[in-house]
């Protein structure tokens, strides 16, 4: 299946913001740990995520066409999370906690069991 054509300029936008944003990781780190970071080294950092980006979409992308839904959802991340172990629990934890949630919400009706003045 051939490739969805990004606008050049999203795409620059958004390595930008992924740059700045882990550029500020690293400068927080580095605080912590009272060493020094390189711009070329924040660079091939952003390179780095970018490409493992690209590669985690194209297997959620995968993931879902295989089970022949146009949208990934949750199903697909735990799907991609199955051989980092801690990962899959954390995933699978917040999964369940979100789920939880939304069965307690879905009883809390508008009106129901209270009495209007």
């Amino acid at each position: 299946m051939a490739e969805p054509v990004i606008d050049e300029a999203l795409r620059e936008r958004l390595k930008s913001a992924l740059w700045f944003s882990i550029g500020k990781i690293v400068d927080e780190e580095i605080l912590q740990l009272n060493v020094n970071a390189t711009p070329q080294f924040i660079g091939a950092l952003t390179e780095m995520v970018w490409a493992q980006l690209e590669n985690i979409s194209r297997d959620l992308e995968s993931f879902a066409r295989h089970a022949g839904r146009s949208t990934v959802n949750t199903d697909d991340v735990l799907l991609l999370a199955r051989r980092n172990e801690g990962l899959g629990e954390l995933l699978r934890a917040f999964v369940d906690e979100e789920n939880a949630g939304k069965l307690a919400d879905k009883g809390k009706g508008k009106g129901k069991g209270v009495a209007k003045k």
